[in-house]
């Protein structure tokens, strides 16, 4: 029951992650080319290296998954670049205090914050042409994060983020 328990809760919170994604792309690209990938042999994301190490493992399952292989030689390689920044809270109230009569009025108004800031993290993935040099596929992701979770949520939040990114990759398929 326990058990049961936490994956439900784990389920929750994961469901909970608002992950937004912008994508870009060369629209000239066709991406029927590409069968096989790897990663820039001096990437440095910005990620600690178990989180890396993290991203890396469900990055390749969702590759592979849609059909792609992890090659020495591959069609394009892969660069993660990452970022952490603390965002504004987005809730405030006002509080105001008027009054008038006799056709005379006045106000003070004053807008208190709700609730922390919290830090967000945005990771960039681009996927660049092994023959040509050239970037033909981005996008980048951003989502909450906390620094103190636990190795388990943290690999659930990066699957949220890589399920997110790659539901539309490749672009054009209907």
């Amino acid at each position: 029951m326990r058990y049961l328990f936490s994956i439900l809760l784990l389920g929750f919170l994961t469901s909970c992650i608002g992950v937004r994604v912008n994508y870009d792309y060369d629209k000239t690209t066709n991406f029927t080319n590409y069968t096989s990938y790897n990663y820039f042999s001096d990437i440095s994301s910005g990620l600690s290296e178990l989180d890396e190490r993290r991203l890396v493992r469900v990055l390749d399952s969702t590759l592979q998954a849609k059909g792609y292989l992890l090659a020495e030689e591959p069609d394009f390689f892969i660069n993660i670049l990452s970022s952490e920044f603390r965002s504004a809270p987005n809730n405030s109230v006002g509080v105001g205090v008027g009054g008038g009569g006799r056709n005379v009025g006045g106000g003070i108004s004053v807008g208190l914050p709700l609730g922390n800031s919290g830090i967000q993290r945005q990771i960039q993935f681009d996927f660049v042409d092994a023959e040509k040099d050239a970037l033909f596929w981005q996008a980048t992701s951003e989502s909450g994060y906390r620094e103190n979770a636990s190795p388990s949520v943290r690999e659930e939040r990066l699957r949220a983020v890589v399920h997110k990114v790659f539901s539309k990759f490749p672009p054009g398929k209907k």
